[in-house]
């Protein structure tokens, strides 16, 4: 039986786009519209891609998950250390993917809270054949697009600080004030982050 609501599955390549993303959230100040960002992102070659082609598609994929960010939280991303950074990328990826924000809710946290702080590409897959029971465009994706998406997620979460290079789930502290954002606007969403529900009234402003 299929859900009516589709996975966005569109992420089979790239990264958290760390840089590029402060980049374009920093142009996005000086233009104040997300058009003229994408068209000014790749016609200064902003982001130092080899090709146009692949400036307009990283481009492109920067600035739909930055349109998830308040203008308070794009400036927190602008103003943030690497670290506060990572997390409220981290937070814009799972509002445009809901694939990557169940994952993130429903295996990574749920393990953190277990203490079964390791995860690999197994648990992975059994979320992902799970899934697929409900969502037609995760039974019909090919090997190679399962095996791209398990890639890059991984590969978010180690930018994230989510997870490490040897796959162990961390222990996340977020700053006082994206804790502050993340309660004023969403608060479901520090279940995208594994995290103990005292340390996030610990983390308050």
């Amino acid at each position: 039986m299929a859900s009516n609501n589709r996975y966005r599955i569109s992420f089979t390549s790239g990264s958290l786009y760390h840089r590029e993303s402060v980049l374009l959230a920093g142009l996005f100040h000086e233009l104040g519209d997300w058009e003229s960002v994408r068209v000014e992102g790749v016609k200064r070659n902003l982001l130092q891609t080899r090709t146009e082609s692949t400036a307009k598609r990283v481009c492109r994929e920067t600035v739909a998950r930055l349109k998830t960010l308040s203008e308070e939280e794009l400036d927190f991303l602008t103003e943030g250390s690497p670290h506060d950074q990572a997390h409220i990328l981290w937070l814009a990826v799972c509002r445009l993917y809901q694939f990557v924000a169940d994952f993130a809710m429903e295996v990574i946290r749920e393990r953190f809270l277990s203490m079964k702080i390791d995860l690999t590409y197994e648990d992975f897959d059994a979320f992902f054949n799970k899934k697929s029971e409900w969502h037609d465009e995760l039974d019909q994706a090919s090997p190679s697009t399962r095996d791209k998406l398990r890639q890059v997620t991984f590969r978010m979460l180690r930018e994230a600080e989510l997870v490490t290079k040897g796959k162990t789930i961390n222990r996340v502290i977020l700053s006082p004030r994206l804790v502050g954002l993340i309660r004023q606007n969403h608060p479901d969403e520090f279940l995208y982050f594994p995290v103990f529900e005292s340390d996030i009234k610990g983390m308050s402003l």
